[in-house]
């Protein structure tokens, strides 16, 4: 859980960056990947990262511009980037402008549920996290090199003149 502002807003702009390294890897052929016919394709989950930003957040009282909940999924990776890098900003400018480290202990109602406001970046931080790990098989499955987050990659590995480990 965050303590202040400033540890959420450090740990937003790592995870953030790691997001935006997924979505500029996706090509707008790709936007169509899924598992199955019932399943989010690989443009749905990317979409659904960026408008959960909004989403969640206007619940806290963050209010942003533009923001739709039922807009269509983008056909291109551009504009899919585009809105993600536009409600980040916007919502690290509310949260600089309009909370102190006091406001994290305020309680929203989310999801019929009552939550700290610190909860609730944890929930978003863990949320964006997931779906990055769904998007990495489906982006492998339409035969994207996946950038690497935590460590390399399965072909970063040979960049340090090494074999992928087998674990």
């Amino acid at each position: 859980m965050f303590t202040s502002i400033a540890v959420f807003l450090e740990t937003w702009k790592k995870e953030s960056e790691s997001t935006l390294r997924i979505l500029k890897a996706l090509t707008d052929n790709s936007l169509e990947q899924r598992v199955t016919k019932e399943d989010r394709t690989l443009g749905r989950l990317a979409w659904h990262i960026a408008t959960t930003i909004p989403e969640m957040m206007s619940k806290t009282g963050l209010a942003f511009e533009d923001f739709k909940e039922d807009a269509p999924v983008p056909n291109s990776v551009n504009d899919i980037v585009n809105y993600y890098v536009n409600v980040n900003k916007q919502m690290k400018m509310g949260i600089i402008d309009q909370w102190n480290d006091q406001t994290l202990l305020e309680v929203r109602n989310m999801y019929g549920e009552n939550w700290t406001i610190t909860m609730v970046l944890d929930s978003l931080v863990n949320h964006q996290i997931h779906h990055r790990g769904q998007m990495t098989v489906l982006m492998r499955q339409a035969g994207l090199k996946v950038p690497g987050i935590y460590g390399p990659a399965r072909e970063d590995w040979s960049q340090f003149g090494m074999e992928p480990p087998l674990i």
